[in-house]
């Protein structure tokens, strides 16, 4: 299900909250340390801040889960066939793996901060070399939201532009299976419908943007780019992009 709002329609969304102390964000998590990449500029208005969630991100990014499962099917194989040996080493070799992949998702949860002002998306992210990415709000073309337990999601964007950051850059905030584009993509994130609500709303200043609200699909894609140009809103013209425009910027810390 595809929903395009008209800046109308976005204003009839609960009103916008009133702000986060600058200084709150510089106490929560990485700092940027006066990075203008990653520190909002005195005149922007902070609405959101938040990090993933360390048990969701562990299961959907580092995929715990099917690796204690993979474990799991070698540890009865191997008793199924008499090999109490092979059973044991599975079984440790699973627990070793398991407690590697959460440390590693705790050490990147620990390590991230999403940052959503009047302007722009601001993502502090990388569990070795620190890095903050700065997308502008008027550069995204759409958003697509997949629920989580609980509430929680992950966001993604179609962003214009020919600065694109890699994906190994930032994994493991990017959609799946997007290389040629890559996609930032909010991770485990909790009131995630809430957010993306919050996030066309502030966006309406430029023009709508295509919001899909049903399930992100892992699987490869079969297209190419389906990104599509901000619908213009009755009464305001939406904004020419052009592609020789900066999308994405990034810097290591």
């Amino acid at each position: 299900m595809d929903l395009t709002r008209s800046a109308g329609a976005a204003a009839a969304i609960a009103p916008l909250p009133a702000g986060i102390d600058h200084a709150e964000l510089e106490n929560d998590g990485p700092k940027a340390f006066g990075d203008r990449l990653g520190t909002p500029a005195p005149d922007e208005k902070v609405l959101w801040k938040g990090r993933p969630n360390l048990g969701l991100l562990a299961r959907t990014a580092f995929h715990t889960r099917k690796a204690g499962i993979y474990m799991g099917a070698l540890v009865v194989i191997a008793l199924a066939m008499g090999n109490t040996d092979a059973a044991i080493v599975s079984a440790v070799l699973g627990i070793a793996l398991i407690a590697i992949l959460y440390v590693l998702a705790w050490a990147s949860a620990r390590s991230t901060l999403y940052i959503l002002t009047d302007a722009r998306l601001i993502m502090r992210i990388g569990m070795a070399i620190e890095t903050r990415i700065n997308i502008p709000l008027k550069q995204v073309e759409a958003a697509h939201l997949r629920p989580r337990p609980d509430g929680h999601g992950d966001i993604a964007f179609e962003v214009a532009g020919e600065r694109l950051l890699g994906t190994v850059l930032l994994w493991p905030h990017v959609r799946p299976w997007h290389y040629a584009k890559p996609q930032p993509m909010l991770r485990a994130v909790p009131e995630a419908e809430t957010l993306a609500k919050m996030i066309a709303e502030v966006r309406a200043q430029y023009g709508t943007i295509e919001r899909n609200l049903t399930e992100i699909k892992e699987a490869a894609p079969t297209g190419g780019h389906t990104g599509q140009q901000p619908a213009a809103a009755p009464g305001r013209l939406a904004p020419v992009i052009h592609r020789g425009e900066p999308g994405l910027e990034g810097a290591p810390a």
